[in-house]
C-alpha cells in the first residue's frame, strides 16, 4: 500500500544537508524506502517518530528527500516483494524492521539497510557484529528474551494468585520463538503451571485464546507483526476470558491488554532517523555500531483492570510509566 499522503510534513525552515545539496545539482533527491511490518494503525505513530527525526535534521520529504512508503500489514510474504521493489526503484537506504531485515538484505548486498527494531540481528546473521556490523546492514536491536524475568515479575505482582501462565507466541517468526522459550524457561523456575499455544496466521488466534479459558491465570503475548495486526482481537477474546495479558510492547495496552514492558519502540524509530542520517552524509552502514534501547516503560491499563475486577497495588501503579485511565 502506497501511502506517502498519509503523513503530513512536519515543516519549518531547516538546513539542507550537503549530501542533499548534492543530490539536487544532479537533478535527483535521495530516496529512502521504507518497510513497515505492520500498517498505519498500528505502526503509524512509530513512523511518525522516525519521520519527525528526519525534519530535525533537515531532511523533509517533497523537499530533500523522497519516503517511499509501504506496510506489509503483519504479512511477511510481502517482505521479498516490497524489497525487490524498492532495488528495482533504486532507493538510497532501505529502513525496516525484524524479520523484513532478511528479505532486504538478500534483495541487495549493496543499498544500505537501517533497522529500526531487531529482535537479534547478530544471532540472525544480520551483522557481522555489534561494534561493526560489516556490509551494508546496521541499526538498533532489542533485548526482548532479556526482559522476559521483569516482565514475569510486574504480571505476578498485579495478579497476586498468579499460578497458571498461559504464553501465545508465532512460532513463524524467529523472535517471537525465542521469546516464547524464554519466558516458558523463567516462568517454570518461578514455580508457575505453564500452558503454550504456538500459532502461525491470524485464524489460529482466536481458538487459542479460548482455549485458555480456565485454564491458565494470565496470559503472556509473544510480540511480532502478526500480532500487532491482531492485537485488538486478541485483547478482546483475553478480556472475554478473563485473562489478564502482558506484553512487550506498549500499544498492546493501549488496544486493551493490561500490560506491558519493554524498549520504546517510538525513540527506537526516532534514533533510526540518526542512522539514515550519517548514511545519507557518507558515512557506510556497516561502520555505524548497533546500538541498544535506552528508554524502556511500563505501561498499564487501569480500565482493564477494573474490567477484570484486578485492584492493582499503589506501588506497582507508581512505577509505571504511562497509566492509561
Amino acid at each position: 500500500m502506497k501511502r506517502r499522503e498519509f503523513f503530513g510534513v512536519l515543516g519549518g525552515a531547516f538546513a539542507l544537508p550537503l549530501a542533499a545539496r548534492a543530490q539536487q545539482q544532479s537533478g535527483k533527491r535521495p530516496t529512502i524506502g521504507l518497510l513497515t511490518a505492520g500498517a498505519p494503525a498500528t505502526h503509524g505513530r512509530w513512523v511518525n517518530a522516525f519521520v519527525q527525526r528526519l525534519n530535525e535534521l533537515g531532511w523533509v520529504d517533497g523537499r530533500t528527500i523522497a519516503i517511499e512508503y509501504r506496510w506489509a500489514e503483519g504479512r511477511p510474504d510481502r517482505y521479498a516483494e516490497i524489497a525487490a521493489e524498492f532495488v528495482q526503484l533504486k532507493v538510497d537506504v532501505i529502513v525496516t524492521q525484524g524479520g523484513a531485515v532478511a528479505a532486504a538484505k538478500k534483495a541487495t548486498s549493496v543499498i544500505p539497510i537501517v533497522f529500526t527494531v531487531a529482535a537479534d540481528p547478530l544471532g540472525d546473521g544480520s551483522v557481522a557484529s555489534l561494534a561493526r556490523p560489516g556490509g551494508n546492514v546496521t541499526g538498533l536491536s532489542l533485548q526482548f528474551t532479556d526482559l522476559a524475568g521483569k516482565r514475569l515479575e510486574f504480571l505476578r505482582e498485579g495478579v497476586p494468585r498468579l499460578d497458571r501462565l498461559a504464553i501465545m507466541a508465532n512460532v513463524g517468526y524467529r523472535a517471537a520463538a525465542l521469546e516464547m522459550a524464554e519466558v516458558e524457561a523463567t516462568a517454570r523456575r518461578l514455580g508457575l503451571e505453564v500452558t503454550i499455544s504456538p500459532i502461525r496466521r491470524t485464524e489460529d488466534i482466536a481458538p487459542a485464546v479460548v482455549g485458555f479459558k480456565g485454564r491458565a491465570d494470565a496470559l503472556y503475548v509473544c510480540g511480532d507483526p502478526l500480532m500487532s495486526t491482531n492485537q485488538v482481537q486478541i485483547n478482546t477474546l483475553a478480556l472475554n476470558a478473563r485473562l489478564p495479558t502482558m506484553h512487550a510492547i506498549g500499544e498492546y495496552v493501549k488496544a486493551g491488554g493490561l500490560m506491558s514492558y519493554g524498549a520504546n519502540f517510538p525513540d527506537l524509530w526516532r534514533r533510526g532517523g540518526d542512522y539514515v542520517d550519517k548514511i545519507l552524509r557518507g558515512a557506510k552502514p556497516g561502520d555505524i555500531p548497533v546500538e541498544q534501547p535506552i528508554k524502556f516503560d511500563l505501561v498499564i491499563n487501569l480500565k482493564t483492570a477494573k474490567a477484570l475486577g484486578l485492584s492493582l497495588p499503589p506501588t506497582l501503579l507508581a512505577r509505571a510509566d504511562e497509566v492509561i485511565e
